[in-house]
């Protein structure tokens, strides 16, 4: 609150009163005015976005600063003390992402994020085979890879690329409950299958694929099997053996740590995996990722990975009780919302809703004091409709008013119970507010008004 005096309003005396009007009776007398110039700030949004990101875990950031200070050396220059001082931080750090996925450290090699990741393993392993004349059973042509319709986004462009280069590529479509059956994948191998890609969990429906069926097929069939295993590290047993893979991308800020650092699994031994390198200079991460290692990064993903070993299950034992809530919470209020995706096979912290009759976007900006998504970070870039719900409907007006909820180590029940009081709130008024009609004689305000262009022409 502030205090004006009646000096303090000689000059909005005239603006207020003008001549031969009397001022207020507070201006008169002296009073003070008294007023609230500002509302009250708003609370902090709750954080129900974890598949895009997560925030960095204090004990991370506290072993990453002395790599900005006295640990500033380049890893690559191990001929004096502070060189040597970083490439002991990096090989610690590898030795604590191999440890999480049951991996020998000589098999990790440090990106710059997952979406590297899937690139360096899927363009990788298919130019070689293409660079080498032939495919796993000595077939002429570039090859052939299958993977699902509802990857991420750098799995489905890699592959896009890959066609480019001619390469054939078979998308499987997921099932009812978004999954992607072995046998599907094994009814899609052909003798020229030079790799399978499968995600092991879904970054907008949380969906959980039967990553070791489809591994024991691929080693049988002696196939290259890589997998996307972002979503699933911090809440699943990503042990490699147990999932059959070959290749394993993984991302440190999906886990509690820093963007702009991740890691990819290459099995060294049956088989030993070959890649060709994505680009060239300096031939770092024995020959396979050239350029300098990002120390702090790496350092905040070997911590990372540590408290993920040792917190996992707990995480996941607190938070699956708080998703189930949140979900019946909804269905009590909102009975015809439907989950996308299959409940028993989800990730514990996953829940991804549609709101028949409403519209995503609309739905995310009324919830202002919620930060949720109606898709996955890479496709709300582009404004594009979820693709991965699309999928699992032949009426798009299900597909309209998705959300996905992602929750993590910071939510509370109480957190919880508000967020879905303000999804319902939301919800009731868009369905109470009358739709938005077009000038008559218009289809659009464009082609009444000249020069105008409505929002949705912006969005597209």
């Amino acid at each position: 609150q502030l205090c004006f005096t009646q000096s303090d309003f000689r000059g909005l005396e005239t603006k207020l009163n003008p001549p031969g009007i009397p001022p207020p009776t507070c201006l008169q007398s002296g009073f003070r005015l008294m007023f609230n110039p500002t509302p009250p700030p708003m609370p902090e949004p709750i954080y129900l976005d974890h598949h895009a990101t997560t925030p960095c875990d204090p004990r991370v950031i506290d072993a990453m600063l002395p790599t900005f200070g006295e640990a500033f050396g380049n890893a690559s220059s191990r001929q004096h003390a502070h060189g040597k001082r970083a490439a002991e931080l990096v090989e610690g750090a590898r030795g604590k992402v191999a440890s999480l996925i049951a991996a020998d450290p000589r098999e990790i090699v440090f990106t710059s994020g997952a979406t590297e990741s899937d690139n360096l393993a899927i363009k990788g392993v298919a130019r070689w085979f293409a660079s080498q004349g032939h495919g796993p059973r000595n077939m002429s042509g570039p090859g052939h890879v299958v993977t699902s319709a509802i990857e991420h986004k750098a799995v489905l462009d890699s592959c896009a690329q890959l066609e480019k280069e001619g390469l054939q590529v078979t998308y499987l479509p997921p099932n009812g409950d978004g999954l992607v059956d072995a046998t599907a994948v094994e009814a899609a191998l052909r003798p020229e299958t030079v790799l399978v890609t499968l995600m092991l969990a879904n970054n907008e429906i949380g969906t959980i694929n039967p990553v070791p069926e489809v591994g024991k097929l691929c080693k049988e069939r002696g196939v290259t099997f890589h997998c996307d295993a972002v979503q699933g590290l911090s809440l699943l047993d990503c042990s490699v053996d147990a999932l059959g893979v070959d290749l394993l991308s993984l991302s440190a800020h999906k886990i509690y740590g820093p963007k702009g650092v991740g890691a990819l699994y290459v099995r060294r031994r049956a088989p030993h995996v070959r890649l060709q390198p994505l680009f060239d200079g300096g031939r770092h991460e024995r020959g396979v990722r050239s350029g300098t290692l990002n120390v702090p990064g790496i350092v905040g993903m070997g911590v990372a990975c540590e408290i993920v070993e040792n917190e996992r299950e707990s995480d996941a034992r607190r938070i699956k009780p708080l998703r189930d809530s949140l979900l019946v919470q909804l269905r009590e209020a909102l009975p015809d919302l439907h989950v996308n995706g299959s409940l028993e096979h989800r990730l514990p912290n996953n829940l991804n809703v549609s709101f028949p009759g409403l519209d995503g976007e609309a739905l995310v900006e009324e919830l202002r004091g919620l930060s949720v998504s109606s898709g996955a970070a890479c496709s709300s870039a582009t404004h594009d409709s979820s693709y991965v719900v699309k999928s699992l409907y032949e009426n798009n007006e299900t597909v309209g008013g998705s959300l996905r909820f992602g929750l993590g180590r910071s939510n509370s029940t109480d957190e919880v119970v508000r967020a879905a009081k303000e999804v319902v709130n939301a919800a009731r008024r868009l369905r109470e507010t009358p739709p938005k009609t077009s000038i008559q004689g218009c289809d659009s305000i464009s082609e009444c008004v000249p020069g105008a262009t409505s929002a949705s022409a912006h969005r597209k």
